[in-house]
């Protein structure tokens, strides 16, 4: 079995207003649409369990995925270690994952007022009436979920490790 990658990325890397009509599409189908957002710079087993989980929370899991200028804005110039392709390849790749849309704000606040999600998931360091998104997404009829995160993976402390091991 030949994978074609091409198409997987060209059918799961989306713009804005492309994703809206297809969300609109699922939920008409009486699918359960999932929203997440992150920078998911150095993919781990962390990052893995958090997005299994979300995608187990309905039917279709859409990932807003920080652009590389919104990166360095919130890490710091020396960040993304990856590009936002390379990311956004990596997570379209995952066979749970439906859709990614890159954006350039520091909070997908306008994602999500604009895709309007049944379910709006984040970490569980985060308490729901933190959660950028929250309020549009409840009185919409939507529900925030929170997933605990796996202790001790972080892309900052593999990116820390190596730097020790290179010193």
């Amino acid at each position: 079995m030949r994978i074609d990658l091409e198409k997987i990325l060209v059918n799961k890397i989306t713009d804005l207003p492309t994703l809206q009509t297809q969300v609109q599409n699922w939920q008409n189908e009486g699918k359960k649409v999932v929203f997440t957002n992150g920078v998911f710079d150095l993919l781990h087993i962390g990052h893995i369990t958090y997005l299994a989980k979300s995608a187990e929370l309905g039917d279709k899991l859409i990932i807003g995925l920080n652009a590389d200028s919104s990166v360095k804005r919130i890490k710091g110039e020396s960040r993304p270690v990856n590009d936002q392709s390379s990311r956004a390849a990596l997570l379209a790749a995952m066979f749970f994952v439906d859709a990614i849309v890159v954006f350039e704000e520091d909070t997908p606040l306008n994602l999500i007022s604009t895709l309007l999600p049944d379910i709006l998931v984040k970490g569980a360091d985060y308490s729901v009436e933190n959660i950028v998104g929250a309020k549009e997404v409840i009185a919409n009829g939507g529900e925030v979920k929170t997933i605990n995160f796996v202790e001790g993976y972080s892309s900052t402390s593999i990116i820390e490790k190596i730097r020790n091991q290179i010193s």
